[in-house]
């Protein structure tokens, strides 16, 4: 436990700045989204804090929802490679090593980036925490196969579980 973190009851009181600076990167490129939730202050719980947060992204209109989905970096992409992604995403992919594949398994990535982008017009989103490299390229390609609409759900669902573990590293646990 990290003890400089702070807690869920110091973010339902602090100044509107301390939390925007813990949680305005929780969403990436989107820290709009901890922003419009502030005014509800103060959150039960985590979970609370959370489900408010995910509430903007339901709410959003379809143009409004592909904006936020396309600041999301491809995996293993060019962005990965140049060592341009936030500090979030550099960790989540790095992990796997994303950043780092031999040619031949980055053109293979690179394809699938780029169907998938022709596909549904926004990058493949996945919590790639929870993946192996295997396992993510399998979840690539099977989600390929989605028709759009399914694919928007999945990635709304994918950006829930990505944004639930990045609250729960910028908050310590009440004691």
């Amino acid at each position: 436990m990290d003890t400089d973190l702070p807690t869920l009851a110091t973010l339902n009181h602090c100044a509107p700045a301390q939390f925007m600076a813990t949680l305005g990167s929780v969403f990436e490129h989107a820290p709009w989204v901890p922003e419009a939730v502030l005014p509800h202050r103060p959150f039960d719980s985590l979970p609370a804090l959370h489900a408010a947060m995910l509430a903007v992204l339901r709410a959003l209109p379809e143009p409004a929802l592909l904006d936020l989905l396309r600041g999301h970096p491809e995996l293993a992409g060019d962005a990965a490679r140049r060592g341009l992604m936030t500090a979030d995403s550099s960790s989540e992919q790095g992990r796997l090593a994303l950043h780092d594949l031999a040619a031949e398994e980055a053109a293979r990535w690179d394809a699938l980036n780029a169907a998938y982008r022709q596909r549904f017009g926004f990058p493949f989103i996945l919590c790639i925490a929870r993946h192996s490299r295997e396992s993510a390229l399998a979840a690539f390609e099977q989600r390929l196969h989605h028709d759009r609409s399914t694919e928007l759900q999945q990635a709304l669902d994918e950006i829930a579980e990505i944004s639930r573990r990045r609250l729960d590293q910028r908050l310590r646990a009440a004691a």
